[in-house]
């Protein structure tokens, strides 16, 4: 699609941009510096208007703007929006992660599963070649060891051979492609599930472990993960208290001498900047909680389809197959899910370390001696006692007859709403209001009180706020209120379907046994058997006690007359031509003979 000019000259000045923090020995992508454009273009401390044409002096102001504040690496700011950048661009939800897994496999073997399917046998070698690409391509789908593991190759030989041995590969050429394919597959679960219930034997009854039988990668990466992310966490969720009781102290307090405003906006960018990383830790803390039950579940699942099948084929010689694969098939999808539950914690273990770069900026500049020392004997206070300390007040619905307000006892699934300004600084235990089909909490009576008077001029503060920290935006999901910014993909917190509060309330109805007395049938009967009673007895008193006859009148003889045939005789043309050979220069004859 060709882009309009506006578009090109954007991009044009955002090339513009990134070439001049290169040159600078900045290396920042299009979507940061995108972002920086829009950003800079809200802030109306620039005197940039995004309603009316660019001059070139604007073009000009815009640019050095944008070069000076995205080299200006040592200020948490740039970091928050670099984190935001890259956990949109890296993180996806479980389900969407498992599917991306799936279909990177399946294209990665789609070469090879090609030339099994598409294969033309002619020699014994032939043969042998097909049969060595089915055993590589079973080890690499089902992940249970390496093509050049050679232990690995022998037990998946046998595993084969035992099920589809080389002298049927003649049925299987003659198979259509798709039924090829699924075939492949299906002895793909089947020579798994055979690995796994061997390797399991192996070991013994006695001594055995369902651990021993989890890939390495999930076993390694299992104990520590959400214990990592929640140590990591709590650490952040300490030094955002501790920045929180700072401002309060310097904002509201008289001390002296007063701290500069760049500053209390340094400490502000900071603040922010941990708030950011505390919200992406708690996203991957929750994933990977889900995803330590799901593999715990998938273990106790294990462990019972390896008795079964140990209980299937242990007491005779020969089982048939019809018994026994249904359950190596089970074995093997339960393995290739908790391999994709160890894919998954892989990934949030990956994007909790990178992570870690984004937060060193206001690390370097306020140490924690250094806010220690602001804050003396201050007390730092944690969330959880702020939302305590005015507890025992709730918002009075009757003060507000005309605005929907969500209370606690009378609403399903309150604290599951998606709160507006992701829920900072809000409890909805106070109550929660409804405005405009948006939901605000509020971390007193008195702030609910005044926000209900006037949200509209609330809200339109948080915009304007937010214009001078364009962190906030994604930090405070305000991407509805700022169309002009589109860095990234859509937040997928936002995208997380939510069912509409239901207000709850005791109530009874009672219902009248005969409200209308005249229309009471005494005829009525409920029970079944007690109408074919009835019915029976009508049809002994009615049978053969009556007779009928009916009268037929045979349809009587007509005919009719149909026209009549004619028809017309026309002469036939004849004419007779002279002269039309014979002497030069003669005049032809044309004479009718009809």
């Amino acid at each position: 699609m060709a882009q309009t000019p506006a578009e090109a000259a954007i991009q044009s000045i955002i090339r513009g941009i990134a070439r001049s923090c290169a040159a600078g020995g900045h290396a920042v992508s299009d979507t940061a510096v995108a972002f920086m454009v829009k950003a800079v273009m809200l802030d109306p401390r620039n005197g940039l208007n995004v309603d009316r044409t660019l001059t070139k002096e604007d073009v000009h102001k815009l640019e050095e703007l944008c070069v000076g504040k995205l080299t200006e690496t040592w200020r948490p700011s740039l970091d928050t929006i670099k984190m935001q950048e890259y956990f949109e661009m890296n993180y996806t939800p479980p389900r969407e992660l498992v599917e991306e897994i799936h279909r990177v496999l399946d294209s990665r073997l789609s070469p090879l599963k090609r030339e099994i399917t598409d294969s033309r046998l002619k020699t014994r070698d032939d043969l042998d070649h097909l049969y060595h690409k089915m055993i590589t391509y079973i080890l690499l789908k089902s992940s249970l060891g390496s093509p050049t593991d050679v232990i690995a190759v022998q037990e998946t030989t046998a595993a084969l051979q035992s099920i589809f041995p080389q002298t049927e590969l003649g049925a299987f050429m003659v198979l259509v492609k798709k039924d090829k394919e699924l075939h492949l597959n299906e002895l793909t679960m089947i020579v798994t599930g055979i690995r796994l219930f061997n390797k399991a034997n192996k070991i013994g009854e006695k001594e055995f472990s369902i651990h021993e039988l989890m890939p390495p990668l999930l076993m390694e990466i299992l104990p520590v993960t959400s214990e990592s992310i929640k140590k990591e966490m709590s650490a952040k969720q300490r030094l955002a208290w501790k920045y929180t009781a700072v401002l309060e102290k310097l904002i509201n307090s008289d001390i002296q001498p007063k701290p500069s405003e760049e500053r209390i906006t340094l400490l502000k960018e900071a603040l922010y900047n941990v708030r950011q990383h505390e919200v992406f830790l708690k996203t991957l803390l929750t994933d990977a909680c889900l995803c330590a039950k799901h593999v715990e579940i998938l273990q106790t699942e294990l462990s019972s389809q390896l008795k079964r099948l140990r209980e299937t084929i242990k007491p005779q010689t020969a089982v048939p197959t019809a018994a026994v694969y249904p359950l190596f098939k089970v074995l093997s999808k339960v393995w290739s899910r908790l391999q994709d539950e160890a894919e998954l914690l892989n990934m949030l273990s990956n994007i909790k370390r990178n992570l870690q770069p984004f937060v060193a900026s206001q690390e370097n500049i306020f140490s924690e001696e250094y806010l220690d020392s602001l804050l003396g004997t201050t007390m730092v206070k944690t969330d959880e006692q702020r939302m305590s300390e005015s507890l025992d007040e709730q918002v009075d619905q009757t003060q507000w007859k005309k605005q929907e307000w969500l209370m606690p006892e009378t609403t399903a699934s309150l604290k599951e709403l998606p709160l507006q300004f992701n829920g900072f600084c809000g409890n909805p235990d106070f109550g929660v209001l409804n405005y405009k089909e948006r939901f605000y909490a509020f971390s007193s009576k008195m702030a609910a009180l005044e926000f209900s008077s006037s949200p509209d001029y609330f809200v339109a503060e948080v915009e304007e706020k937010t214009k001078y920290f364009p962190e906030l935006i994604q930090l405070l999901r305000q991407r509805q209120q700022f169309p002009l910014i589109n860095q990234y993909s859509e937040i997928k917190e936002d995208e997380k379907t939510w069912e509409k509060p239901v207000a709850m309330c005791e109530n009874g109805t009672q219902t009248v046994l005969h409200p209308m007395e005249t229309n009471i049938s005494k005829s009525y009967e409920w029970n079944e058997w007690q109408l074919r009673r009835k019915a029976l007895k009508q049809t002994d008193l009615s049978h053969m006690r009556q007779q009928n006859s009916t009268q037929t009148w045979p349809p009587k003889n007509a005919a009719c007359q149909a026209k009549r045939e004619n028809g017309s005789n026309v002469p036939t043309p004849q004419t007779y031509m002279a002269c039309l050979r014979g002497q030069k220069g003669a005049h032809m004859v044309k004479t009718n003979l009809t």
